[in-house]
């Protein structure tokens, strides 16, 4: 039975991959800042899948709490098999005149946190030849909307390079690039749901349930649905002024 570690397990996605892999049969490894929320969340999971489940309550804005995450997945006791790299957030501020220090706090969860977890799980695994680490990006990296776009932006070609460094080692990286999904990350983001048509809305089930099997598949870009692989196919196609000129309406 592999181990999964899942960052920002707590809500959301994150939330979402624990419940589907605990199911799978997978054990887990919780990574969030509220202690309490994942201890009552790791008992609901093992009194419903029976699966061994541990907390790890973690700041990722802070060197040391990512340090300690780095430390577990680089143990060979219960090696972890798969890495989720989840946690993540936005601003929701313009840049230019926005708190600076809240923008270091995202870049260091969704950019620093991402590379340092990758490279602690990517030595383990390869040393035992097999693994795999899935980051989780999004659409909005082929746009030009801000620094949350340029952060998974970054988690997008990273892991398409973690993966080509990564080939005949048995270890395999994966970018997940959902667009808008039904989650709280966007009430917390303060973007009005009503504001985009249902058709732009995908379910966390089948974004989650469409990752894990790429994943499974060794699929270096995960983008769930037909109309955002459209949309994404689109926005590579577009001039950039192109780009820009959407960001600005």
């Amino acid at each position: 039975m592999a181990t999964a570690l899942i960052t920002g397990a707590s809500a959301g996605l994150g939330l979402e991959f624990a419940w589907q892999l605990a199911t799978a049969r997978h054990d887990l490894v919780l990574v969030a800042r509220d202690a309490e929320r994942l201890e009552r969340l790791a008992r609901q999971i093992h009194a419903a899948a029976g699966v061994r489940v541990e907390v790890l309550p973690a700041d990722l804005t802070l060197p040391d709490d990512v340090a300690r995450v780095a430390e577990r997945l680089a143990t060979t006791e219960r090696p972890v098999g798969l890495l989720v790299n989840n946690a993540g957030y936005t601003t929701h501020q313009r840049f230019v005149g926005g708190d600076i220090d809240a923008e270091v706090g995202a870049l260091d969860v969704m950019v620093r946190a991402v590379m340092v977890l990758s490279h602690a799980a990517a030595g383990q695994m390869a040393a035992r030849g097999r693994g795999a680490i899935l980051n989780v990006a999004s659409v909005a990296a082929l746009t030009a909307g801000g620094t949350y776009a340029a952060a998974k932006a970054w988690v997008r070609t990273f892991t398409e390079a973690l993966a080509v460094e990564l080939r005949g080692t048995g270890v395999t990286a994966t970018v997940l690039c959902p667009g808008f999904t039904h989650t709280e990350f966007h009430e917390r983001a303060g973007i009005d749901k009503d504001r985009l048509p249902a058709v732009a809305w995908l379910d966390a089930d089948a974004v989650v349930a469409t990752a894990l099997a790429d994943v499974r598949r060794g699929v270096v870009i995960s983008t769930p649905s037909v109309r955002y692989r459209v949309a994404s196919g689109v926005l590579r196609a577009m001039p950039r002024f192109a780009v820009r000129a959407i960001r600005r309406r």
